[in-house]
């Protein structure tokens, strides 16, 4: 190893097999900082961001937080989680940051707004920044933006794709439903 490389910071990266295709994740060894469709059509731009923000050397290979990921990712599609309990290691501005733990809060199998969700990080004149923080998270499915939706109703932007959204949405449904 070079002198030079000894203090950059390594994250892992690796492919996680879904229910709605193949995804990507990065982790540190803080927790998971990008998990995101393998087809997403800003995927190089992600990396290249983990990359600089971390100025890390991202390496192939496992890191302990992948296999929690798989474990619970497979949970959730079969409709037994209803809540991630994995450790994240966001990259975003304060701001960012503030709007994307407030997914967090969104209930399994229920959507809010952009406007309501403005509301409760206590910015209601901030929608298109809040819609447009929603659309730099970097973590699909784990922290849940798929759950905001437009004013009207209608799914609007996400990453992965509309049908991905409709999916996913339809699946939270179909198991918040008590029996």
């Amino acid at each position: 190893m070079h002198p030079k490389n000894q203090d950059k910071t390594i994250v892992n990266i690796t492919y996680v097999d879904t229910d709605l295709g193949l995804m990507i994740a990065c982790a540190s060894k803080k927790g998971i900082c990008m998990f995101e469709f393998a087809d997403y059509e800003h995927l190089d731009l992600q990396i290249s961001r983990i990359r600089k923000a971390f100025k890390a050397t991202l390496l192939e290979g496992e890191n302990p937080h992948f296999d929690k990921l798989r474990q619970q990712l497979k949970e959730y599609f079969k409709g037994e989680r209803k809540e991630f309990d994995i450790s994240l290691d966001l990259v975003g501005t304060d701001f960012q940051k503030k709007v994307w733990k407030s997914l967090m809060q969104i209930p399994y199998g229920s959507t809010i707004s952009y406007g309501e969700q403005a509301k409760r990080i206590g910015k209601p004149k901030a929608v298109r920044a809040v819609a447009n923080a929603n659309a730099k998270n970097k973590i699909s499915i784990i922290l849940p933006c798929h759950r905001v939706i437009g004013a009207n109703g209608k799914l609007t932007g996400y990453g992965g794709g509309l049908w991905r959204k409709e999916k996913l949405l339809e699946l939270e449904k179909q198991h918040s439903v008590t029996k």
